[in-house]
C-alpha cells in the first residue's frame, strides 16, 4: 500500500491510496472536498502560507478505516439488516413484555418519538431488516437505487402525516418544566408534535387537519411510483361501488316516512314497559317532555290530532335506490313460442270455395332449442363491466339477453358519464372480451341503458319452420305477412310487406339476402294461395328464384333477361294505372276497400255501362339484382320503380329489392327516397351501411343471416337474425304446388315480360310497348319533335321523351323507314328531310 500526501487550496491534505487485491483496481480516498485524484493539484493563492493541517495519528485512522472497509466490502446490507432486527426485537420486548432497565430505555425512547405508533415501530424495524438482508445486490443499478431513495422519502412523509394527525385528534404534546419533553402515548409522539406543531399554530387545527390527507395521499404516491393522477383514477373506481351503497340507501332513508325514519319501536309489546315515560320533543328546538306529564288523566294519553289523509298521489316507489347492493343481473334466454300446427292450419286455411290446398307444416324443419351457459354468458358480463372501469367509464350491469346470434349486455352508466364516452370504446371491448366485433346500442331506444352486443361464441340456427309455426305467425292474418327470422330475445318476427310497403335488401356476397329471398317466398307459400297473392320474380344472376319457376303464383315465367325485366316492370306499372282506373269507377280507396265490395257484392256498374267485376289479387315483384338491371336500362328501372313505389301501394303492388352493391350508382337517391323499408346484411365498410340504412352499424354484422330491419317509421334498426330454409325443403313446397298446376291449369298473364308482334311491321317491340297505340304515339311525338327541331339525335329523343336509349333508337329507325332523316352518319345527327311547314301542312291535312 503505497499513500501520499498533498495540500489543495484550502490547506487541507489530500491522502491518495492505491491497493492492488486480488486483480482489483486501486481505490482512492481523498479527506477533502471539491477533488478527485485525478486531478491536478491546485495551485494556493499568492502571499498564502502554506499551512499542515494534518494532525498526529490521522494516517494511522485512514489505514484502520480502509481495512474496515477491505474487511467487510459486500456486507454493508447484512450488517445494517442484523444490526436493525437486534434493535426491532430489544425495542419490541420493553413495549410488549418489558426487558429491564434496557428494554425500558428502549421503551422510552420510542414512546417518546413516535407516540402511539410505538408499538409497530419494531415490526417495521424488523421488515426492513429482513429487506436489506434479503434484497438482491443492485445497488449499482441508478434506477433501483432512485426507486428506493423514493421509497424511503414516501415512508418518512407517510409517517410524518400519521404522527402529525394522530398529534391533532388525540392530544398534543408539550415542552413541560426544564424543557423536558411531555408526551401523549396515545398521540404522534416528537414526531408528530414536530410536523403539526407548526401547522396548528399557523392554520389551526381543523386546518392543519384538513391538509394531512394531502400528505398521506402524496406518501401513496412515492411508496407505489404512480402519478397521483393514476391514483385518484385507481381510487374513484374502487370506491363507486360503495357510494353507489351509500347514495342508495340514503335515497331510502329520505323516502321512508317519518315514523319508519325516526322511531324504530320494538317489534312486540311486551318489550313495551307501559309503566315507562315516553320522551318525545316539544316541537323543533323545544325541550324534551314526557308523555304522562301532560296526558290524559284516565287514559294516559295525548290529546293528538289524527293523522291527516295526504293530500297529493302517494311517492313513487324507487326500485333501484334500495339500501342493500343490487342484485346480480338476470340472464334473458330464448323461449319456445311455437304452437300446434293443427291450429296453424286451420287458422290461414283457404277460403271457402277455393280449389288449392296449402302445404302441410310438415314439410318444414325445425331446429330445436339449446341449453345457455348462464354462468359463461354472466363471467363475459363481468369482465365487460370490468373492461369498462379500466378505461375510467363507471357502469353497472342490469341485464343479459342472450339472442341466436349476439348477446346484448345491458348497463347503466354512471352519474356524470357521457354517453360518448363508451361510444368510442368498440375495438377496446372488443379485444378485452376476444370477440371479432362488437355493436354498441347507444342508447337502447325507450330505455335508460346501454347495449352492447357481443356475437355468441356458437351461433343458433333459426328455421323457418320455428318462425312459421311460432305464436307470432299464429297471429298473423295479413296475406303478406311473412317469416324472416328471429331478435336479439328470441321472438319470432312477422313482417307484413303490405305495410312497408316496399324493402331494399342489400348486402355483401354470402351474407344471407338469398336466403331472406327465399324464406319471404317459402312463407307465401306455406300461407297463402295464388288467388291471393301473385308474383312477378326477377333474377339476373339466374341462381336462386329459378327453383321457383311454374309454380301457380307466377304471372309470368321466372325473367331471367335484363332486358325483359325492364319490359315486367313497364307492365306492372300499366298494371298499377289500370286498378287505379277501376278504384275510381267502384268509388273506393284502395284494395283492401274494392276486395271487401266485391266479397260483399257491393260493386255497382257505372251508368249506361256493363262491366264484369273481378277480385283484385296482391302482386308482389322480387329482383334478385338491380345492379344487373342498373347496367342495361337504368332509367327505365329507375323510373318504373319510382312510379311503382311512390304509387302501387293502394292497389296492391309491392317491391322487394335484393342489391349486394350497396353503391349510390346502384341504390340511387330516387330510389332510397321511394322505398322506406330496408334489410341489411353484412357489409364492408361504414359507407356501404350508410348508403342502405343511412347511418352506421350494417359493418359490424357478423353474416349469415345477421340482419338489421329499418323500418318505414323508425329511426333505430332492428338486429335479427334471419331464418333459414334447406333447399330440399322448397323443393318439397315448389313441388306441392306444381302437382295442383295441371288440375287448375294455371295460366300466365299475357303481356308481363313476352315480346309482341307490332300490328303492320315485321320488327318485333317488347311487351313495355305491347299496345300499339302507345307506339303511334311515341312515334307521332318523336316526328314532331325531330322536324321542330331539326336534329335527329338519338339522345334528344332519350331526354325529351323520357325514354330509354333502346325505344330511342327503335323510334329513330321507324323516321327513318318513313324518310323523315337520313340514314345514321356515325357520331353526327341524322340528316332532317322534312321542314316544320312540310309538318304543318300533313298535320292540317288529317293525314299526320
Amino acid at each position: 500500500m503505497a499513500t501520499s500526501k498533498s495540500s489543495n487550496r484550502s490547506g487541507g491534505t489530500r491522502t491518495t491510496r492505491s491497493t492492488s487485491v486480488a486483480g482489483r483496481t486501486g481505490r482512492s480516498t481523498a479527506t477533502s472536498r471539491g477533488r478527485t485524484p485525478s486531478q491536478p493539484q491546485a495551485r494556493s493563492r499568492p502571499n498564502a502560507r502554506p499551512r499542515n493541517t494534518k494532525k498526529p495519528g490521522s494516517g494511522r485512522r485512514a489505514a484502520r478505516s480502509g481495512w474496515f472497509s477491505e474487511a467487510f466490502e459486500g456486507y454493508g446490507d447484512d450488517v445494517a439488516g442484523t444490526l436493525l432486527i437486534g434493535v426491532a426485537i430489544v425495542c419490541g420486548l420493553g413495549i410488549y413484555g418489558g426487558l429491564g432497565a434496557l428494554g425500558r430505555f428502549f421503551r422510552d425512547i420510542v414512546v417518546n418519538v413516535t407516540g402511539v405508533f410505538a408499538y409497530v415501530v419494531p415490526v417495521l424495524m424488523a421488515a426492513v431488516g429482513v429487506w436489506l438482508i434479503a434484497r438482491p445486490h443492485e445497488a449499482d443499478d441508478p434506477a433501483e437505487s432512485a426507486s428506493t431513495r423514493r421509497r424511503l422519502v414516501g415512508a418518512l412523509v407517510g409517517f410524518a402525516g400519521l404522527a402529525g394527525a394522530a398529534h391533532l385528534i388525540v392530544g398534543p404534546a408539550s415542552i413541560g418544566e426544564a424543557g423536558v419533553f411531555d408526551a401523549n402515548d396515545n398521540a404522534g409522539g416528537l414526531f408528530g408534535w414536530l410536523v403539526a406543531g407548526p401547522l396548528d399554530a399557523l392554520l389551526s387545527r381543523w386546518g392543519a387537519l384538513a391538509l394531512m390527507p394531502v400528505v398521506l395521499f402524496f406518501a401513496a404516491s412515492l411508496l407505489s411510483g404512480r402519478r397521483m393522477r393514476t391514483l385518484f383514477g385507481d381510487a374513484k373506481v374502487a370506491l363507486a361501488p360503495a357510494g353507489r351503497v351509500i347514495g342508495h340507501a340514503a335515497g331510502a332513508l329520505f323516502r321512508l316516512g317519518p315514523r319508519e325514519a325516526i322511531l324504530d319501536g320494538p317489534e312486540t309489546e311486551e318489550d313495551v314497559d307501559p309503566n315507562a315515560p315516553t320522551r318525545v320533543m316539544d316541537g323543533p328546538g323545544g325541550r324534551a317532555r314526557f308523555f304522562d306529564q301532560d296526558a290524559n288523566p284516565e287514559t294516559g294519553a295525548l290529546d293528538v290530532p289524527p293523522e291527516l289523509p295526504p293530500s297529493g298521489p302517494p311517492p313513487a316507489t324507487s326500485t333501484v335506490a334500495q339500501a342493500t347492493p343490487p342484485k346480480r343481473p338476470k340472464v334473458v334466454v330464448p323461449i319456445d313460442d311455437s304452437v300446434d300446427p293443427e291450429q296453424l292450419r286451420m287458422d290461414l286455411s283457404p277460403a271457402e270455395g277455393s280449389e288449392w290446398t296449402l302445404p302441410n307444416m310438415n314439410l318444414l324443419g325445425r331446429s330445436g332449442s339449446k341449453e345457455v351457459d348462464e354462468a359463461a354468458v354472466a363471467e363475459r358480463g363481468q369482465r365487460l363491466e370490468a373492461s369498462l372501469a379500466e378505461h375510467g367509464v363507471e357502469t353497472r350491469l342490469v341485464g343479459m339477453v342472450v339472442g341466436p346470434t349476439v348477446t346484448r349486455y345491458e348497463l347503466e352508466l354512471g352519474i356524470g358519464v357521457k354517453v360518448s364516452k363508451i361510444t368510442n370504446l368498440n375495438r377496446d371491448i372488443a379485444y378485452a372480451l376476444a370477440s371479432s366485433d362488437v355493436r354498441i346500442i347507444a342508447p337502447i331506444p325507450g330505455r335508460q341503458a346501454i347495449g352492447v352486443e357481443v356475437p355468441n361464441d356458437e351461433r343458433d340456427v333459426v328455421a323457418l319452420g320455428d318462425i312459421l309455426t311460432s305464436a307470432e305467425a299464429a297471429k298473423a292474418k295479413a296475406p303478406l305477412e311473412v317469416g324472416v327470422g328471429r331478435d336479439i330475445a328470441g321472438r319470432s318476427v312477422m313482417v307484413n310487406l303490405a305495410t312497408m310497403p316496399h324493402v331494399l335488401i342489400a348486402g355483401q356476397t354470402g351474407a344471407g339476402k338469398s336466403s331472406c329471398l327465399n324464406s319471404i317466398l317459402t312463407s307465401l307459400m306455406m300461407r297463402v294461395t295464388p288467388d291471393q297473392v301473385g308474383l312477378i320474380l326477377i333474377d339476373p344472376k339466374r341462381v336462386e328464384l329459378t327453383q321457383y319457376d311454374r309454380i301457380p303464383h307466377l304471372l309470368t315465367s321466372v325473367v331471367t333477361d335484363p332486358k325483359k325485366a325492364a319490359n315486367a316492370l313497364d307492365w306492372a306499372v300499366r298494371e298499377m294505372e289500370r286498378r287505379y282506373d277501376l278504384l275510381q269507377e267502384a268509388g273506393v280507396r284502395d284494395i283492401g276497400g274494392y276486395n271487401s265490395n266485391f266479397d260483399a257484392d257491393k260493386l255497382s256498374s257505372p251508368l249506361g255501362a256493363e262491366r264484369e267485376w273481378e277480385r283484385m289479387r296482391y302482386i308482389l315483384v322480387v329482383v334478385d339484382e338491380l345492379s344487373d338491371l342498373m347496367m342495361v336500362a337504368a332509367r327505365d328501372v329507375e323510373n318504373s320503380i319510382c312510379r311503382l313505389a311512390q304509387m302501387a301501394r293502394a292497389v296492391g303492388i309491392h317491391l322487394v329489392i335484393a342489391t349486394q352493391r350497396p353503391s349510390v350508382n346502384v341504390i340511387t337517391g330516387v330510389i332510397k327516397a321511394n322505398v322506406p323499408a330496408r334489410m341489411a346484411f353484412a357489409v364492408a365498410s361504414a359507407t356501404d351501411s350508410k348508403v342502405v340504412l343511412d347511418q352506421t352499424g350494417a359493418e359490424r354484422l357478423v353474416g349469415r343471416g345477421d340482419m338489421l330491419l329499418l323500418g318505414p317509421a323508425a329511426s333505430t334498426p332492428q338486429r335479427i337474425q334471419g331464418a333459414w330454409v334447406e333447399e330440399s325443403e322448397v323443393h318439397d313446397i315448389v313441388s306441392h304446388w306444381r302437382e295442383q298446376a295441371p288440375a287448375v291449369e294455371a295460366r300466365y298473364t299475357e303481356g308481363v315480360a313476352d315480346e309482341t308482334e307490332r300490328p303492320g311491321g315485321d320488327d318485333p317491340v317488347t311487351a313495355g310497348s305491347a299496345d300499339p297505340h302507345d307506339d303511334d304515339e311515341l312515334l307521332k311525338q318523336a316526328w314532331e319533335l325531330v322536324v321542330r327541331s331539326q336534329l335527329g339525335s338519338t339522345s334528344m329523343l332519350q331526354r325529351k321523351l323520357r325514354v330509354g336509349f333502346a325505344r330511342a333508337g327503335r323510334l329513330m329507325d321507324l323516321l327513318e323507314e318513313r324518310s323523315i332523316v337520313g340514314p345514321s352518319e356515325g357520331s353526327k345527327a341524322r340528316t332532317v328531310n322534312m321542314t316544320p311547314e312540310e309538318l304543318e301542312d300533313l298535320i292540317n291535312s288529317g293525314n299526320f
